[in-house]
């Protein structure tokens, strides 16, 4: 008899190219990561056909949007985001602190403050489960609101920047695919994301590959981009990837813990845009790129946005970063403190 469980791995990804494809054809942003992800979620939703997530594949998404990413980091570009340092980090504390909005309504849904507060912190997916779980959270409602806000950023922002701003005045231009050097970066990129694995740091496969990318490109001022239709291959690894955490029983379970979840995410997406205006107007960074850099969502996802929008990737990027960085440094100082307060 053959093995019936190989089929569905074809399966997710013959589904995802083909919700890319139809995004693409109507114009959506984002087509080939959101496409996949809706056509994969309505496959698990709405037919028994639980589709499995292709084994690694958004391990190999994320190093290849690390390593598009690492290309848009030119010493001019960087420059310009040294000097708004203080400005990036101002947004990203803001950004983070914002997320009390959240562990307020969760405590009203009557979660215990563990929960609430890691369901909330506008962290990776796996770092806030960890941090959950060393202080007594519910690991599976943590992982669902870390899960549903990134889907709801995902879905909701691409969206709406192309409705309002369109497709955007090119930032820069990367002149032509240098074959020589990808292969140079190609190989390292995977060292570098096996070695960051290693030592458990946050997203290996798309730090790891970015990090030794963005200091090939600066050491180089190589100018280059990757190959067309490479980044369409990263969006649909990451969005099949993504899809698969999400099934019928995952929207039936806590409706109004899940609510409350997307009421703070698309509130936090308020401040976050309020915040953005205040910092531009104070700078003279693009008000486009300081937004998608201050929203609550994914690196690869929100900098492939600013790509797609042809907007400031490396600024976007280190928005998201140093968010990142803020969170896994002080949540849990802060909650350890704050239930001690509250003890």
């Amino acid at each position: 008899m053959p093995d019936r469980s190989l089929p569905l791995y074809w399966a997710t990804g013959l589904v995802g190219l083909a919700g890319g494809f139809l995004a693409s054809k109507v114009g959506w942003p984002l087509p080939w990561m959101v496409g996949s992800l809706l056509a994969i979620i309505l496959v698990r939703c709405l037919t028994p056909w639980q589709l499995s997530e292709i084994p690694n594949g958004r391990k190999c998404g994320q190093w290849i949007i690390g390593v598009g990413i690492g290309l848009h980091f030119t010493p001019a570009v960087i420059e310009q985001v040294a000097g708004h340092f203080s400005l990036i980090v101002f947004g990203a504390l803001f950004t983070t602190v914002s997320s009390v909005l959240g562990v307020w309504l969760l405590r009203r849904t009557g979660e215990d403050r563990a929960t609430a507060f890691f369901a909330s912190m506008p962290g990776g997916s796996g770092e806030m489960v960890n941090l959950g779980a060393r202080n007594g959270a519910v690991l599976s409602q943590v992982a669902a609101a870390q899960s549903l806000r990134v889907l709801a950023v995902v879905l909701c922002v691409p969206a709406l920047f192309k409705l309002l701003v369109g497709d955007g005045v090119p930032v820069s231009h990367a002149s032509h695919v240098s074959w020589g050097w990808l292969a140079l970066i190609a190989p390292l990129a995977i060292l570098f994301a096996l070695g960051w694995q290693r030592l458990r740091q946050p997203n290996p496969w798309l730090f790891g590959p970015l990090l030794v990318t963005a200091a090939v490109s600066l050491a180089g001022d190589l100018q280059i981009a990757l190959p067309d239709g490479a980044s369409q291959i990263g969006q649909w690894l990451i969005g099949s990837g993504l899809a698969c955490h999400f099934n019928r029983a995952f929207f039936r379970r806590a409706p109004s813990f899940l609510g409350r979840t997307l009421l703070a995410t698309f509130l936090a997406m308020l401040i976050a845009a309020s915040a953005a205006w205040a910092l531009s107007s104070l700078s003279q960074l693009d008000l486009r790129s300081l937004t998608l850099g201050m929203m609550p969502g994914g690196i690869a996802e929100m900098s492939l946005t600013a790509e797609t929008l042809q907007l400031s990737v490396p600024l976007v990027t280190a928005m998201q970063v140093m968010r990142l960085l803020l969170v896994l440094f002080l949540a849990e100082p802060l909650f350890r403190r704050w239930n001690a307060r509250a003890g």
